[in-house]
């Protein structure tokens, strides 16, 4: 017999599962797919593992750093294989937290591989989901009344770069090595290529990061991405800007090799292993889109702006229709498409108000236009940069690198986006963010007081340096 559901989610990442929590809390009759673990990446294999591994690369960093901070310590060694299991314990007190969140919502969950399907007997237009079992067990059939395709992406690679898990591997395979190798290269400058760099480089790796692009972070305002350029250089890590790859002169042996187009020349870069990163492909395939009227354009789902595909009662988020390929951006996505189906009336986002984090050392995060993006847009635009060397809490934690930047309008006087590069910036962009939302002008962000000493100090220095106001530069 086949069940019947108001929504039928395929894919319980974050953007799956919190979209099944607010169609319970709307009263829907909810079931979700997924042939993983609930969580998805995010939780298993992206977002919480890799900051888990990041924050022991910066204890560790840290540790060997005592001396500066009166701590002596006459040797500091890491275990490996302790720091995976510390991830491995995060993930799992998590992962038991959503499966709670889904018996709490009464939320049916089907551990199988769900496919759409044409009109049938079960429904006459394109929906019923055909769920398949890894055991072998018979298919289930749900009928939904709408769908949600929730079913995120997974590494991309370069053509003729075979990934072997061994020596050649993405971010999947990189999460779970057992022991740390002497060096390794690094294809893609990109946010999660960098968190890697960052990391490895902390752990006391050799690192290479070979960019295509002129500059690492390319999606980042250029004075942040020019600051990290030079820290990452600081701290040890090779940084070869305009680099082509060329995949077919890899060579494998007791580590890897390849070569790559640099400045007219070509040139041979040689690591224990190489972490491929050159961004991530939507998960499209073989979910039965042949049998809708879902149109899938340069390898993304193709939405409205409620999330709504060419068939009306088809839903589709996050990753898998491309734009801000980020967990929380997935998960407002799935809230604003249940409210839709609910007839809630939500208002469509805006991403221009959507912080985004980098979780390297130093930290990035980011709201609104780049500078170079405003002006593009056709602002006049005045700025306002204060660098965390000024910031007395920034020299207590011994972490004075970086600087926040404001982005305004000149002649409205309206903030367009800030910038940050330093200590903790991922915990201080929400400030940034609440003043695009609230269209705060540098004047009222200066005159909000920020409390002696802190980081945020930093946010009300720039808003003064807009005109040139600030105090303690």
């Amino acid at each position: 017999m086949a069940k019947e559901y108001d929504l039928v989610i395929l894919g319980a990442g974050t953007g799956g599962y919190v979209a099944a929590i607010r169609a319970s809390q709307l009263g829907l009759k909810v079931a979700v797919v997924e042939k993983g673990e609930l969580g998805g990446t995010c939780l298993h294999r992206g977002c919480i593992p890799s900051k888990a591994l990041l924050r022991s690369a910066e204890v560790f960093a840290t540790a060997k750093r005592g001396e500066e901070f009166g701590v002596m310590a006459k040797e500091v060694v890491l275990d490996f294989l302790k720091v995976q299991e510390r991830k491995r314990s995060i993930v799992d007190q998590l992962h038991k937290g959503v499966q709670h969140l889904m018996k709490k919502g009464k939320i049916d969950v089907f551990e199988g591989y769900g496919r759409i399907l044409g009109p049938s007997i079960f429904s006459p237009t394109p929906g019923t989901i055909s769920v398949e079992f890894a055991n072998g067990e018979e298919n289930e059939m749900l009928v939904p009344k709408n769908v949600l395709i929730a079913t995120g992406s997974r590494p991309r690679t370069l053509p003729g770069l075979e990934i072997d898990g061994e020596l050649v591997l993405t971010s999947d395979e990189a999460l779970n090595i057992e022991e740390l190798p002497n060096s390794f290269i690094i294809v893609g400058g990109g946010v999660i290529g960098i968190e890697w760099a960052s990391m490895f480089v902390d752990f006391g790796l050799e690192v290479t990061v070979l960019e295509y692009a002129d500059r690492i972070l390319p999606t980042e305002d250029i004075d942040v991405s020019k600051e990290m350029q030079r820290l990452l250089k600081k701290k040890g890590v090779k940084v070869v800007t305009g680099a082509k790859v060329l995949p077919e002169t890899i060579k494998k042996d007791t580590g890897v090799s390849i070569n790559a187009e640099h400045k007219g020349e070509e040139k041979t870069f040689t690591a224990d292993k190489m972490l491929v990163s050159v961004g991530r492909q939507a998960n499209v395939e073989d979910i039965g889109l042949q049998n809708t009227s879902v149109k899938v354009e340069r390898g993304v789902i193709q939405t409205n702006e409620f999330y709504q595909t060419g068939d009306s009662h088809i839903y589709a988020i996050g990753d898998v229709i491309g734009g801000m390929q980020l967990a929380h951006v997935a998960s407002h996505e799935g809230m604003v498409a249940v409210e839709h189906m609910a007839d809630q009336n939500p208002d469509p986002i805006d991403y221009k108000m959507i912080s985004a984090c980098v979780y390297s050392a130093p930290e990035i995060a980011s709201v609104g236009y780049r500078e170079h993006e405003a002006k593009e847009a056709g602002f006049k635009v005045k700025t306002g940069k204060f660098a965390f060397r000024a910031i007395g809490k920034a020299l207590v934690y011994g972490e004075s690198d970086g600087f926040v930047k404001l982005v305004v309008d000149e002649e409205t006087d309206d903030l367009l986006g800030v910038h940050m590069i330093g200590p903790h910036v991922t915990d201080m962009i929400s400030e940034a963010g609440l003043a695009r939302v609230l269209d705060a002008t540098p004047w009222e962000i200066a005159h909000t007081i920020h409390p002696h000493p802190t980081l945020a100090e930093a946010i009300g220095e720039a808003a003064l340096a807009v005109d040139g106001k600030a105090i303690h530069s």
